[in-house]
């Protein structure tokens, strides 16, 4: 929640999750054998099951769009909009509304693609980079020369570094909140966000995420607050009004948010055409191979398999089946639900609007989850603006189309983002020879979860921290106010940019689909070295700072591969999953002072911008 709040990047916290489960499951396993009230051995199966339902709790917290569409409705981002705040475009958020909303949207994925899992797995073969990933991690774990790793050196690693980032949260809530603010490369740097934020969480998710993500999005904060922006302020009171503020969407804002709207979208498309064509060129080699494809086990043809661990894989993943009508039944009865629901919730979105939504879906689902098996990029959230594009402009601007078209990207991206969840999960559980009836089972009940623990968890933050939503704010939530403006143009088409912003949507629009063509044709083999447009779109409204920390994390693990590689494979998770956690976990007590009204000194936040920016309207005559 606090990476939604504050960058929108999140990373694959599968590998985590898996790490997590098994250092705590393990000691309090350790606890209970020693007080003779456990004979039972902790299995990696058992670890399996307790990461999918982690995982799917905390998905919960990307696909509940509480820092993009759901936020997006608030009045908070409206007034940020191109567009005035218009009460039958805009939804403040209240615990039942959310709550109810989720769970009328967060089981379809489910269902969708649950009948497909034989085809996706054991036919297909695809490979689910993330899910492989967790399951040799979890595998390593229950080996004795792994479990004696895991349990002495990565345990002890990872409770040093979630110490560390808490307690380093501790000290910059009591006084030391002018580190993260330090001008480190300087004032003039700093104007425009250049400097070390000291943040945890962020070095953390820097050695998690790959360094092409990393170095991709320091590129794009260069691109934008030291080249454009600069320029574009240069043109201030010829390209804009010289009476605007930098926070109106008339000025400069606007090109930060639209512009990055533009990279977005095209990187969306292009990857959304390439996962297709992918899919349907799959599909045509596997009819030209004759091969017929299942929606059960029953029946289908068995195939050959490799070696003997493939046959044991394969013939417990087929034993443990689901039957095709519960796919049936549990899709179409909550669907019907839904559909009655949905309306009730936002009266912008009709009926129709919501069928029309579930019919498509599936198939939207199956192509979003054999995607990520591919390439193990889930597009969830391009889905969503696809979604937000045809409802808006459908519902259209008298008919709440803004509010219409946030509520539809949050239906698609709930039943396609789970949908993905699921194979990898199911990818990891056929790996680790876990029962795929008990994952699904976990998966259903993390997802419950997280329909309650995320709402709750957002209502912390919105409730106490009162700027939130805002830029200068410590959680901006940027893509809130990207969905936002996204649904806008959808509705009220291009009038609403600043002048000369359309020419230059237009041409980063095309340049992210060039950039992409050259990644994947020219020049494949230096791909590695092409920042990925959707990832250099990232900073350009919140600034560098966060860019800076990742890359510091990605330094750290570069130079500690290189003193020893074995070690920095083996403990990366370790000090990447302490940082996040110990950084994120100080979120909910600081939450709680804030709502309780205690406050740190005052007088250690001289260097905040949040502050400078009140004292300078104080002292200005």
């Amino acid at each position: 929640m606090k990476l939604n709040l504050t960058t929108g990047i999140i990373p694959s916290l599968n590998v985590s999750a898996g790490l997590l489960g098994f250092f705590f499951v393990k000691s309090w396993a350790k606890f209970m054998e020693k007080s003779g009230m456990l004979k039972q051995p902790f299995t990696r199966q058992e670890n399996t099951v307790i990461q999918t339902c982690v995982v799917a709790t905390s998905g919960i917290a990307f696909s509940g769009g509480f820092g993009s569409y759901l936020f997006g409705m608030s009045s908070i981002v409206a007034g940020q909009s191109a567009k005035s705040i218009d009460a039958q475009n805009t939804k403040d958020p209240r615990l039942p509304w959310i709550i109810g909303f989720l769970f009328a949207v967060s089981f379809l994925g489910l269902f969708s693609v649950l009948p497909l899992r034989k085809i996706m797995v054991i036919d297909y073969k695809l490979t689910y980079p993330s899910g492989t990933a967790t399951a040799h991690l979890i595998n390593s774990f229950h080996t004795p020369q792994g479990a004696k790793l895991a349990n002495k050196n990565s345990g002890q690693v990872l409770l040093l570094q979630l110490s560390v980032g808490f307690l380093s949260m501790v000290l910059y809530w009591w006084g030391w909140m002018w580190i993260s603010n330090f001008p480190t490369f300087g004032l003039e740097a700093y104007e425009n966000r250049f400097y070390f934020d000291f943040s945890g969480t962020f070095v953390g998710v820097g050695m998690i995420c790959p360094y092409l993500i990393n170095v991709s999005v320091l590129v794009g904060a260069i691109l934008s607050w030291g080249l454009m922006w600069p320029l574009i302020k240069n043109r201030k009171g010829d390209w804009y009004s010289a009476m605007l503020s930098d926070s109106n969407l008339m000025g400069v804002q606007g090109y930060r948010v639209f512009l990055s709207i533009a990279m977005i979208l095209g990187d969306g498309l292009y990857n959304f055409v390439k996962v297709l064509g992918l899919t349907i060129r799959g599909f045509i080699k596997q009819y030209k191979k004759m091969e017929v494809i299942p929606v059960t086990e029953r029946g289908s043809p068995e195939k050959v398999s490799n070696s003997y661990d493939d046959e044991v894989r394969t013939k417990l993943f087929l034993k443990d089946g689901i039957p095709l009508w519960v796919s049936i039944v549990g899709y179409v009865a909550i669907a019907a639900v839904s559909i009655g629901v949905i309306p009730k919730i936002f009266h912008q979105m009709k009926w129709y609007y919501v069928l029309v939504i579930y019919i498509f879906a599936p198939v939207l689902a199956f192509c979003n989850a054999y995607g990520c098996g591919l390439t193990d990029w889930s597009l969830a959230s391009t889905y969503g603006k696809l979604a937000i594009f045809a409802i808006g402009a459908w519902a259209g601007e008298s008919h709440g189309g803004v509010l219409a078209g946030l509520a539809a990207c949050g239906v698609m991206m709930n039943i396609v983002s789970t949908a993905s969840d699921l194979m990898q999960d199911f990818k990891t559980g056929y790996m680790t020879l876990a029962s795929p009836r008990s994952m699904f089972v976990s998966q259903v009940i993390g997802t419950a979860m997280g329909c309650i623990i995320s709402p709750c968890v957002f209502w912390l933050f919105y409730k106490a921290f009162v700027d939130i939503g805002s830029p200068d704010s410590d959680y901006p939530a940027p893509n809130a106010l990207v969905y936002r403006n996204m649904s806008v143009l959808g509705v009220e088409g291009f009038g609403s940019l600043p002048d000369h912003c359309l020419t230059l949507c237009y041409i980063l629009f095309a340049g992210s689909i060039v950039i992409n063509l050259i990644r994947d044709t020219v020049a494949k083999k230096w791909a590695k070295y092409i920042p990925l447009p959707m990832a250099m779109a990232i900073p350009f409204y919140l600034g560098p700072y966060f860019a800076i920390d990742m890359c510091v994390g990605s330094l750290i693990l570069f130079i500690w591969g290189k003193l020893d590689k074995a070690k920095a494979d083996a403990f990366g998770p370790a000090v990447a999953s302490g940082l996040i956690c110990g950084d994120g976990i100080w979120s909910l007590p600081s939450s709680i002072l804030a709502l309780a009204g205690v406050q740190p000194p005052i007088c250690m936040k001289f260097l905040s911008r949040g502050t400078n920016a009140r004292v300078d309207q104080f002292l200005s005559p």
